[in-house]
Formats: structure tokens, sequence, C-alpha cells
């Protein structure tokens, strides 16, 4: 029997979804069911069938104010999930153990995923006092340096997104409960371009970190140091570390394609 070409099992239905996924790129944020029906040459309850698996799947999400839709928080999660795979990881590790041997204190990358951070990979410091590294953990983003510096620059809309539904949960005296309040400090963080989580987690910990984006430049990631607040002094935040941080979280994106 002669060997069937690929092509020949290529599924119809899964061929049109992926061609609308393929819709949203470059400055394309949000499409209607007849822009896309006109561009998918589909009849649009075909195209609302397809939105509707896909946003049951996560893979796409409505904007219940222009009722357009756009691409959901599956697929970012897909592409972090690459990023980490291919990329991500491999090109930060030496940039981390560079900046532990600048500073001497604990540093991390870590990404997002839901409402958390999750810290990929760490380099102690050799100091008697340390910070116990939290690789793999789930951490909320709004309360951690990591988490600030990566939600800052969404738009009002996806920020709520990545904050509590309901009430935002106190950890420490420091912690940021007031959405408002919260959310000026993220427009400072963003105009900044480094945050600094101030206790706001854990007692005693204080933390610094700056963005990692790459070649499209989206933000994939953050790099952090973390130590106890003992040694984190103001002058030496502002001296040492957001210098030394942002240094690194440019490596790190350069070495993605970042320009």
């Amino acid at each position: 029997m002669a060997k069937k070409e690929k092509s020949e099992y290529l599924i119809q239905a899964v061929s049109h979804a992926l061609d609308l996924l393929e819709q949203f790129h470059g400055e394309t944020d949000e499409l209607g069911v007849t822009e896309l029906s006109k561009r998918l040459k589909l009849h649009k309850n075909n195209v609302f069938r397809l939105l509707a698996t896909l946003e049951a799947r996560g893979y796409i999400e409505q904007n219940r104010v222009t009722e357009n839709y756009r691409l959901g928080l599956k697929t970012l999660e897909l592409g972090q999930t690459f990023i980490r795979q291919m990329g991500l990881l491999r090109q930060s590790k030496p940039v981390l153990e560079a900046l532990v041997k600048e500073c001497n204190e604990t540093t991390y990358v870590a990404i997002l995923k839901d409402f958390n951070i999750i810290y990929l990979d760490a380099v102690e410091t050799d100091m008697t006092v340390r910070v116990v590294p939290r690789v793999g953990s789930r951490l909320p983003a709004y309360c951690t340096a990591a988490g600030k510096v990566q939600i800052a620059y969404m738009s009002d809309e996806e920020l709520e997104n990545y904050l509590p539904p309901k009430e935002i949960k106190r950890y420490t005296k420091n912690t940021v409960t007031d959405r408002d309040l919260l959310k000026k400090q993220l427009k400072t963080i963003a105009d900044q371009g480094y945050a600094i989580d101030n206790e706001e987690l854990d007692v005693g910990v204080k933390c610094v970190s700056a963005p990692i984006r790459d070649y499209t430049r989206r933000i994939i990631g953050a790099v952090s140091i973390s130590g106890p607040s003992m040694r984190f002094t103001d002058e030496r935040m502002d001296k040492e570390l957001i210098p030394l941080v942002t240094k690194a979280a440019q490596e790190i994106s350069s070495k993605l394609g970042f320009q």
C-alpha cells in the first residue's frame, strides 16, 4: 500500500482553528466575528463555533466591552513554556551566577502563571544568613518584586486578571492591599523599569527585580536579587543592587533577541 502524504491526515476543523489563532499577530490585538469571517473566508456561524471552542479552552477570550476577541492566557502559557524549555533558563543561568559573584546575594529568574509568579531557577549566596530559595513555588504577583515588575506593564483590564478577584490578601504590614494605591505603585515601577519588594511578602526579606524581554519585546520573565532586609539598605539598593539587576535583565533579554 502506498505511503500516504501527511497532508492527507489533516483535520480541517483543527486547521481552521489554528488559522484563526494566527490572525492575532503583529499589532492586531482584537478582532470581531465579521472581520475573522472575511479573513478566513468562513461563514460567521463556523467562526463563532471555533471561537466558542477556543474560548472554552482558554486560548481565546472576549472583551466584554467591545465584544471583540483576543488571545487568551493559555496562548501565553504555551509561549512561556517554549521560552522556558528552549531559551530562558539556558540563557539566564550564567547571568545569575555572575550576578551572585558581584553582589553575593541569592538571585532568581521567574515567570508569571495565572495570579502568581513561579521561580524557575536560583543561584544561592554563600552568606550564612540567606533567603531560602523557592524554586517551583507559586507566589502572589502583587507583593513580590518579580511579579510587580511584570504586571506593571499591563493595561488596567489585563491587570485585573492578575489581581485576586476579591479581597487582596495581606501578608505583612507592608503589603499593599488597596487597589488604587497598588496601581499607582505599578505605574511608577513601569516608569522606572524595576520593582522592589519591601518586606511585602515576608518580614525581614527584601527583593529587587527587573523585567526580561524577548525578541518580540514582550516581557516573558524577571530577574531578581533577594536577601535579608538588614543587608538591603536604601543606599545599597540605589548604588549597587538596582544597577546590577537591571543590567542582568538587559543581558538576558539581549540573549533572547531583544533589541
